[in-house]
């Protein structure tokens, strides 16, 4: 079945500074959702420019775990020869956060949106935390462009909804995708808080996770009038065994 999960959790932060990085919750549920007992993960970074500081984080996060890593990067080129193989090859491929604008134009043009989509049709479990939620639906707010945030309408669109990250973290986030689902820049859609995230199988909507208690999941919708009715969706706390 075609599994995406995306939204607003991704690492444990540890104590050591911006890459002490742990597995989250939302990592081992993606593992769980692949079927293998040694998952393979991949990582892909382009929405920060593959930073090597990022990509080496990513690998120490998972050291000692049952997780098999590797990395695509594709700054300055390509550090993989069979892109296709190898992606096709995994049980999960995580999408970091940065700029999701930056991010689906380098994919594209190095053929990656078609490669990405036949991952998802055979199987592959795909997730992704932040642009690396945005970049599934049809678009969402970013700050892409700059520290206040615009409508980005221009997302690989498999999955047919808006899609709002940070939702209770960033005071611009809710105010926003309420603006652009109101005018019509963007949509009908669901949103996350930090820590949510949202299993899609297919194209619908399976259920909302959240690495703790609170998080929750939204739908998003513009009514005949204009106005914009937000509604929280039935959240599942994810446990260490999930």
């Amino acid at each position: 079945m075609p599994t995406i999960l995306a939204g607003s959790a991704g690492f444990i932060r540890g104590p050591r500074g911006p890459y002490d990085l742990r597995p989250g919750l939302i990592h081992r549920f993606a593992g769980k959702l692949s079927g293998s007992p040694e998952p393979k993960i991949c990582f892909l970074t382009q929405a920060t420019g593959d930073p090597q500081t990022l990509i080496g984080a990513c690998y120490a996060a998972f050291a000692g775990t049952a997780f098999r890593p590797s990395h695509l990067q594709l700054f300055p080129m390509p550090n993989i020869a069979d892109i296709r193989g190898h992606l096709l090859n995994q049980d999960v491929i995580w999408v970091e956060g940065g700029s999701v604008a930056n991010l689906c134009a380098v994919w594209r043009a190095h053929g990656l949106d078609e490669i990405l989509h036949e991952a998802w049709q055979e199987g592959v479990v795909l997730g992704g935390v932040s642009a690396g939620s945005i970049c599934w639906h049809q678009g969402g707010s970013t700050d892409s462009y700059g520290p206040e945030l615009r409508g980005f309408t221009d997302g690989l669109g498999w999955l047919p909804y808006s899609n709002g990250v940070h939702y209770d973290a960033e005071a611009q986030r809710r105010p926003k995708m309420h603006e652009l689902i109101g005018n019509g820049t963007l949509g009908d859609g669901y949103a996350t808080d930090d820590g949510a995230g949202l299993l899609y199988r297919g194209t619908t909507l399976a259920e909302v996770v959240a690495d703790r208690e609170g998080p929750k999941g939204y739908e998003v919708t513009r009514t005949a009038d204009g106005s914009v009715v937000e509604t929280p969706l039935p959240t599942r706390v994810l446990r260490c065994a999930a």
